[in-house]
């Protein structure tokens, strides 16, 4: 509703207050007169005029607010709230995506804001996703909507030709959104499946929109991982970890679906880094057993996808596979040179990666100090007590 009224009034502000009116509207009437037929666009609709009568009775502070409040509803105009405008892009959320995927604002300006009003995260959950703080993220958002503002970037589709190059934030926006509903950064649950649905749904009508490889590798990305979402955790919610897995529990439907489009997407040549990070989750869901992975082609795979996209987080995952495949010594040394470097510092999955593999190693003290700086990093319960269980098992 949200992203309709963004579209329909031109500005976030105004449609975040258009919203909260109709709630208030709602909380008012619908417990008399009853639930409207069209819930949804009740809402849209009713937010829409009551923001306009708001602006034409400021108008008399402001005169420049009546002419946008008639622009808004010229006389005699059908409510665009009840209609399918929809033109390349048939759905109000993906539209306002690539809106706030402009060219014109930076490319991390482009990612805050577009999941903060658009998706709802908080921007903590943002921070989080991009390993800053949350005063850093509210003043890209800022930034990027004083950008709008005064650019006047215009709230509407891009034309077919325009698409490719809004791609590539796009896609970045949808893996974050689906990223934080994979593995909840804070609250009580592990993952939240609102979100990791909802990215999958963009995914979905993304490459209806434009069919290209990389958009099919990251559907097939979000498949292969979702596929195990019911057996990541035990019944009161506690971790379970991927070798620990029961593989029955993975929904073979999504592999299959997964697989099918890594296929497709690595048969073009026109493949990125989304579509190999698919390829690694394929070899993941394709082996019956845990000791049945290929850990070797695994290792391969993030070779190929560190030439593409270098990132310390991509050599974390290596690091972990070279531990599987050629042991723990040898994974450690590559996490070390990693903290050597000074990447990471603050990254808490490198530390509990780094406490696992001392642990494995029986070099007890120092996994019990990675395993304490990944807990003083975590603000997630489930992942908590999945940390302080580790400790408790080093004792001492």
């Amino acid at each position: 509703m949200l992203a309709t009224l963004i579209r329909l009034l031109g500005d976030f502000d105004r449609a975040e207050e258009a919203l909260n009116d109709a709630f208030v509207a709602a909380l008012e009437r619908w417990p008399t007169e009853g639930v409207p037929a069209q819930p949804r666009q009740w809402l849209v609709s009713t937010g829409r005029f009551k923001m306009i009568d708001r602006m034409r009775r400021s108008a008399r502070f402001d005169a420049s607010l009546a002419e946008i409040a008639e622009r808004l509803a010229p006389a005699g105009a059908p409510d665009p709230a009840a209609q399918d405008e929809e033109e390349g892009v048939a759905d109000d959320r993906l539209r306002l995506v690539f809106t706030c995927c402009h060219p014109a604002l930076p490319a991390d300006g482009q990612l805050a804001l577009t999941l903060r009003e658009v998706c709802g995260l908080t921007t903590e959950e943002i921070a989080r996703a991009f390993l800053t703080t949350a005063p850093t993220i509210a003043q890209r958002i800022v930034r990027a909507k004083a950008k709008i503002r005064d650019a006047k970037i215009p709230y509407e589709v891009p034309t077919h030709a325009d698409l490719p190059a809004r791609l590539d934030p796009v896609l970045h926006v949808v893996y974050l959104v689906f990223n934080e509903g994979y593995f909840a950064s804070t609250g009580e649950s592990l993952t939240r499946l609102d979100l990791a649905d909802e990215a999958i749904r963009l995914g979905r009508l993304l490459h209806e929109l434009l069919p290209e490889p990389e958009v099919e590798g990251l559907l097939a990305l979000m498949l292969l991982h979702h596929s195990r979402r019911r057996a990541r955790t035990t019944g009161d919610g506690e971790i379970v970890l991927l070798e620990q897995q029961d593989r029955a529990l993975w929904s073979r439907t999504e592999i299959d679906e997964g697989a099918r489009r890594v296929e497709e997407a690595l048969a073009s040549r026109r493949f990125g880094p989304f579509t190999l990070q698919a390829a690694i989750a394929a070899v993941h869901a394709e082996a019956t057993t845990a000791a049945a992975t290929d850990w070797r082609q695994i290792v391969g795979l993030y070779d190929v996808l560190l030439r593409a996209a270098p990132s310390p987080v991509v050599e974390l995952n290596r690091a972990v596979a070279v531990a599987m495949s050629d042991g723990p010594e040898a994974g450690l040394r590559l996490i070390d040179a990693l903290f050597a470097r000074g990447e990471l510092a603050d990254y808490l999955h490198a530390h509990s990666a780094r406490a696992d593999l001392c642990r494995r190693l029986g070099r007890t003290a120092e996994a019990r100090i990675a395993y304490e700086r990944a807990l003083a990093l975590s603000k997630q319960a489930a992942e908590r007590r999945f940390l302080e269980k580790r400790l408790r098992e080093l004792g001492g």
